[in-house]
């Protein structure tokens, strides 16, 4: 069966891949599988400098998914372009590159920079993390803020810029046109909702830092419903993410009208995650009576979407 798709910028064997920040930069997981299966990587976010990230505890369990406060913590664009992309570049797999910033200056500088490095196929442009003083959420519940950043990104940018979209906000359609009007190559969502969770013994948050993002499945529902009614009034193509854990998962997202499909927390508690998608995607289509992901799109009557036909 045909899984390949054609998405602005990006060519797709499969519409699968793991999100950023759940996957680190993939040498964990390519002890357990070959990351040449992988529809793309969606690699960790770069900052300008290094981060250290929240102080911890910053991750916490609930009933139906994961709570985490990291802060966005990494090396610094410089040391992943040096230290972590050559590791990656040995796959033909697509590399999205997730940009963060407390400014919109660092966020061009990171942009800048990452979308000159060798092997990164797209940007995937982070207004939407929950976890950090400065940046991140800010530029993402704002229209015009979210429309400013990503104009100044994509004046810099040499590679496809994908927005990544918060649902912490009342009209998630107000910013998706936004970034539309902005030039915005794609578009993916949702990242994590703002949450918490109190220690009975003490009645204080679990989280250092008091909230953190909610994922897993608690908030597939949320995501399908978003992505349903950004599909509705946004051409650009979508990758959907949360909640993720199954082949039937990704069908009800490209039912909702996303393009491409990323699984976030699942891969903690299951390594191979991706790759048991990716194996079951074939039978799992056929069941509902799909010929392939272009036949999805197709009968779904979706707009401004570009399937490969190979």
């Amino acid at each position: 069966m045909n899984l390949a798709v054609e998405l602005q910028g990006l060519s797709l064997k499969n519409p699968i891949m793991p999100a950023s920040g759940c996957f680190g930069f993939g040498r964990e997981f390519h002890e357990f599988y070959d990351l040449n299966e992988l529809g793309a990587i969606m690699i960790k976010a770069a900052t300008g400098t290094a981060r250290f990230g929240n102080a911890t505890p910053r991750v916490a369990e609930t009933s139906s998914g994961m709570l985490n406060a990291i802060g966005l913590q990494n090396p610094g664009v410089e040391s992943i372009i040096e230290n972590e992309l050559p590791f990656l570049q040995q796959f033909d797999t697509p590399i999205i590159a997730n940009v963060a910033g407390s400014t919109e200056e660092e966020y061009v500088y990171v942009a800048n920079k990452l979308s000159e490095a060798e092997g990164v196929a797209a940007l995937e442009l982070n207004i939407s993390c929950p976890n950090v003083k400065n940046g991140g959420i800010q530029f993402g519940t704002n229209p015009e803020e979210a429309m400013a950043l990503t104009e100044a990104v994509k004046a810099v940018s040499r590679v496809p810029v994908y927005v990544k979209l918060s649902p912490n906000v009342s009209d998630i359609v107000a910013i998706a046109q936004a970034v539309e009007s902005a030039g915005a190559d794609g578009i993916t969502m949702i990242n994590t909702l703002i949450g918490m969770q109190l220690d009975l013994r003490t009645g204080e948050p679990l989280l250092a830092n008091g909230t953190g993002g909610l994922s897993g499945p608690a908030i597939k529902p949320i995501a399908i419903r978003m992505v349903r009614a950004v599909r509705e009034h946004v051409s650009l193509p979508i990758i959907g993410m949360g909640g993720v854990s199954h082949a039937e998962d990704v069908l009800e997202f490209l039912l909702a009208g996303a393009d491409a499909v990323a699984v976030g927390t699942a891969n903690f508690t299951n390594p191979y995650c991706c790759k048991n998608i990716i194996d079951a995607l074939p039978d799992t289509l056929d069941r509902y009576g799909y010929a392939s992901v272009k036949d999805i799109v197709e009968r779904s009557g979706r707009r401004g979407i570009s399937i490969s036909s190979s």
